[in-house]
């Protein structure tokens, strides 16, 4: 249950959100593979960038 109330939360959601839109598009070739690339590593250096910067302050 712990698991599932971190997945939804709203950072998390969102990221994932954009991930899937974004890889359905992609498959559907409304979105050129440069973009999707952009847009994803923005939002996966983001995510990981803030988990980690939370990690330092914690420790």
């Amino acid at each position: 249950m712990k698991e599932l109330k971190g997945l939804l939360q709203v950072k998390k959601l969102i990221a994932l959100l954009l991930t899937i839109v974004f890889c359905a598009l992609s498959f559907k070739g409304q979105v050129t593979a440069e973009q999707f690339l952009t847009v994803f590593s923005l939002v996966i250096a983001f995510y990981f960038g803030q988990s980690t910067a939370r990690q330092a302050k914690n420790e």
